[in-house]
């Protein structure tokens, strides 16, 4: 086989995009619909040592808070989650999550309201955290539809996503190209909706998350700011 094939044929077998892990800081409007006062929410991913990484998510209003944090480090381009914490207070009921991944062990530790959580632990498997991190590199990398194991409660549940295109999103940062993603569910079995827009000039930054709740509120984050590997997040203006 010439040479020249070979290598058009090596190069067809690179990913399109390899989406380099960097450190981001990125600050959001939070808005509930069923609830007139709006709020602020936070989302940031700084490398720790060892080799660590720690992405936390956090969103306050008058009347609700959350906070969610995980650690992780990579291996061979894998997500490996280390620790997941997850605390949620006001709008109903209070809700604690803290979860410890042993690699060693090869399975998942912790509670979940209380009750406790033994999970097995294979490769793949992803905190309520992490797998956004892991949408974003497969988004880069120009997959249509992707699906994860995810610990949820003292289960593994499977999260399937689809790309929906290309959109341009209207943000405080200006308007930003990204690319519209939707997490599929069965509607028989479940009303909730999410849709999620990743920038694509941004190294695929959460800039837009709306979600629908099986009772029908309503929750959305938009970008206020936001830097990636230092450099401020800048969209187009009008």
């Amino acid at each position: 086989m010439p040479r020249v094939l070979l290598m058009l044929l090596a190069l067809l077998a690179l990913p399109v995009h390899a989406l380099e892990i960097k450190p981001f800081s990125a600050s959001y409007t939070a808005d509930w619909k069923q609830v007139p006062i709006s709020g602020t929410a936070g989302r940031s991913l700084k490398q720790l040592d060892n080799g660590r990484w720690e992405l936390d998510f956090e969103a306050s209003m008058l009347v609700a808070s959350l906070s969610e944090k995980s650690t992780f480090r990579m291996e061979n381009d894998a997500f490996l989650p280390l620790t997941y914490r997850f605390d949620r207070s006001g709008l109903g009921n209070g809700k604690q999550i803290e979860l410890d991944f042993d690699w060693t062990e090869k399975q998942v530790l912790g509670n979940d309201r209380g009750d406790p959580v033994r999970v097995p632990l294979n490769r793949g498997l992803q905190d309520k955290s992490t797998y956004q991190l892991v949408l974003q590199h497969d988004v880069a990398a120009g997959k249509q539809s992707m699906s994860y194991q995810v610990v949820d409660g003292d289960e593994v549940e499977t999260y399937d996503f689809r790309v929906l295109g290309e959109e341009r999103v209207r943000t405080k940062a200006g308007l930003i190209d990204a690319i519209k993603v939707e997490r599929v569910r069965d509607p028989t079995q479940s009303s909730r909706k999410t849709v999620l827009w990743f920038a694509k000039d941004w190294n695929y930054l959460l800039v837009r998350l709306h979600q629908v709740e099986k009772d029908g509120k309503e929750y959305q984050i938009m970008l206020k700011e936001g830097t990636v590997d230092g450099r401020p997040v800048e969209g187009m203006r009008d």
